[in-house]
């Protein structure tokens, strides 16, 4: 079996498992799992009740992996994320400091409604999302591996939320938006209510096994060609420079940041296995193009007056650089 066939056969399984708590979510699931195994960290926007939660607890059991979930308050502090030093005595009567490790430490985080929270205590997670690490007094301490951040935020509920900075999005390399499900799930999920037809999840893989996904997943070749037009996919987002597309120039604040190319090449590579091929495609990165740009793309108040989304802007900006393309792709 080769790697490619490997990795679409563990995906799969993994897959499959999660599918069967989660309904009416097929898209979710599979970008979260590509996000996985792509190494990054995952922002899941919806609604309430619409398993964001259950979704990432589960996709923790399926894969062998420990699970913390912090519950995002605008009074926690920084010390309730990462943990802080404590002093204690021991039998001799000396005293000394220890560290006491806060709930961040953990495989799976799920950073439950994490825009309630105070910038201050949002910025504690920001060593730990792009170092792995925690830094206390001095000492650096190294998370579990694998380590990803899962945070939700509810869309529409303003009062007493905090947008999270630029900064903080871009440490995530997707951002998900969670649908309400269609008249089909919706029954299907209110047949299930009280009833063990989903059981609890097996573990059907386990952290080599995700370390092995990621590592043949950074192994996808990407011709020169394609990375182009992946960058061109990048630079057309900004508001200026070489590159920039016309609707980006009026409507856009800023644009995507050099970590979102980073993104949008990683995810890339994941589904370009799923789809059975060892090598990135102009498609793949299409795909990939808004779960990893449409958080790291601002607009500006005329974009807002025109009742514009991010989507939208990514949409045109799609369609301006393969009007350009000196390779077309093939379909």
């Amino acid at each position: 079996m080769s790697e490619a066939q490997w990795f679409k056969q563990t995906f799969d399984a993994v897959r499959g498992e999660v599918r069967k708590l989660i309904v009416g979510q097929d898209a979710i699931v599979e970008d979260t799992l590509v996000a996985m195994a792509a190494q990054g960290h995952t922002l899941l926007e919806g609604m309430p009740g619409l398993g964001k939660t259950l979704l990432v607890r589960t996709l923790a059991n399926a894969l062998s992996l420990s699970f913390s979930r912090i519950q995002f308050t605008p009074d926690m502090m920084p010390a309730d994320v990462t943990g802080t030093n404590i002093l204690v005595e021991d039998e001799h009567g000396h005293r000394s400091f220890s560290f006491k490790r806060g709930p961040i430490f953990g495989h799976v985080i799920l950073a439950d409604e994490i825009n309630r929270a105070t910038p201050k205590t949002q910025a504690a997670l920001l060593e730990a999302m792009q170092e792995r690490a925690v830094t206390m007094g001095g000492v650096r301490h190294e998370l579990p591996q694998p380590f990803l951040v899962m945070a939700t935020q509810n869309p529409i509920e303003q009062e007493g939320t905090y947008p999270l900075p630029e900064a903080q999005l871009d440490r995530f390399m997707v951002k998900l938006l969670v649908e309400s499900p269609n008249r089909t799930d919706l029954a299907a999920i209110v047949r299930s209510t009280g009833s063990d037809s989903g059981g609890t999840p097996q573990a059907v893989a386990t952290e080599a096994d995700l370390d092995k996904l990621r590592q043949i997943a950074r192994s996808v070749p990407v011709a020169d060609n394609v990375l182009d037009f992946g960058l061109s996919l990048v630079m057309g987002t900004r508001p200026s420079g070489e590159g920039s597309s016309a609707i980006a120039q009026r409507y856009a604040r800023y644009g995507a940041s050099p970590r979102g190319a980073q993104s949008l090449v990683a995810v890339a590579q994941a589904y370009a296995l799923l789809a059975g091929r060892f090598n990135v495609s102009k498609n793949d990165l299409i795909r990939a193009a808004k779960p990893t740009l449409r958080h790291r793309v601002g607009l500006n108040y005329e974009a807002e007056a025109d009742g514009l989304t991010v989507d939208t802007l990514l949409d045109q900006v799609i369609a301006d650089v393969q009007s350009t393309d000196r390779d077309p792709i093939q379909v």
